[in-house]
């Protein structure tokens, strides 16, 4: 298990984490999630030995990694976001020497390393110069040297990143296959990536954590609502009457009428789509359907909410978001001006 209490690690006036503490439990995947910039890769740092904290304290099954390195360092493996590789060896002698630096024995060292490229899937490329191996590549040996030793923990800080889909695909299996007797830790900024593989996530923002919970409990925060907006050219009262006939309905807001048109917000249970059935009554009642647009609030909606937080002021891009998400959630009221449309950019800080 690991334990980080009270975690702190200032640059002159900047502190990129913040008094941060969470534990790591042994025999799952954790994702480690947050914006760029965000404190990730501080943390994964400090806990690997790498960096050293302002304060606060980090132990490893018992090991604190200031006071006991050497034995606490032995408990886990590392793959930074830039991989430690020598690219003038072949990836067999890089891995032998990898195990022969963290102390493996002799009679042990080879078998180790086969059986690592063995489970990362590199063991044909074994006499290739690291430099003529692909990206993909390159970060499987990156992965294996992780695993040598042996260690109970595997932490892989953006394992993925410059990896083409497929390789993308590849990288994540290998990683549930290592959760099967290891616990990993996956650090990234890209949320698809912690959801597809990940038991628990922690979340942290501006060096703080915001979230620490389990995958369900998170989505669970997302809500149970889909919200339909539709713009339909037909009298009200015949609209409103051909909704009343879904029970599945919970509520219907006019947001605007004007020329005989509405705009109007329909209110459905999650994972209800009832587009093409409203589509086909209103073309019954000879009212056109000039536009529909479903809605649903998902885990992703949680993570910006948990990570465009500010402290004293909020800058255009949060307003913009919140604007965003009010409408993804429905919370506009009867006879509102609909909300701003905005192409929205740039990076989650």
């Amino acid at each position: 298990m690991i334990e980080v209490k009270n975690l702190t690690k200032k640059y002159g006036a900047n502190t990129a984490v913040d008094d941060v503490s969470f534990k790591i439990r042994n025999g799952r995947i954790y994702g480690f999630l947050g914006p760029n910039g965000a404190g990730k890769s501080t943390t994964m740092n400090i806990i690997a030995g790498s960096l050293a904290a302002t304060s606060g304290s980090v132990q490893i099954n018992g090991y604190d990694i200031c006071n006991d390195p050497i034995e606490a360092k032995k408990q886990i493996g590392y793959l930074p976001e830039i991989p430690p590789l020598y690219s003038d060896m072949t990836a067999f002698e890089y891995l032998h020497f990898v195990a022969e630096a963290k102390g493996v024995k002799p009679a042990r060292a080879q078998k180790q390393v086969n059986e690592v490229m063995e489970q990362t899937g590199i063991a044909h490329m074994k006499d290739r110069l690291i430099s003529g191996l692909s990206k993909g590549y390159k970060q499987r040996v990156g992965i294996a040297q992780a695993m040598l030793g042996n260690p109970d923990v595997i932490i892989l800080d953006e394992p993925t990143v410059g990896l083409d889909p497929q390789q993308i695909i590849e990288i994540r299996e290998l990683i549930r296959r290592l959760g099967q007797t290891k616990t990993v830790i996956l650090s990234s900024h890209i949320l698809a990536e912690i959801s597809e593989v990940c038991d628990h996530i922690i979340i942290i923002s501006r060096g703080k954590i915001v979230a620490d919970d389990t995958l369900e409990a998170l989505e669970a925060r997302a809500g149970d609502e889909t919200v339909l907006r539709m713009t339909i050219k037909g009298e009200r009262s015949g609209i409103l009457d051909v909704l009343s006939g879904y029970p599945s309905i919970r509520e219907v807001n006019v947001l605007k009428e004007a020329d005989g048109t509405l705009e109007l917000e329909i209110k459905l249970p999650r994972g209800v789509d009832l587009r093409d059935d409203l589509f086909f009554a209103m073309a019954e009642r000879r009212y056109a359907v000039i536009s529909t647009q479903q809605m649903t609030a998902s885990l992703e909606e949680v993570f910006l909410s948990l990570t465009d937080r500010t402290e004293g002021t909020q800058d255009k891009h949060a307003l913009r978001e919140r604007k965003r998400r009010e409408k993804m959630l429905g919370n506009v009221k009867e006879d509102a001006p609909a909300p701003e449309q905005n192409d929205l950019g740039g990076d989650a800080e």
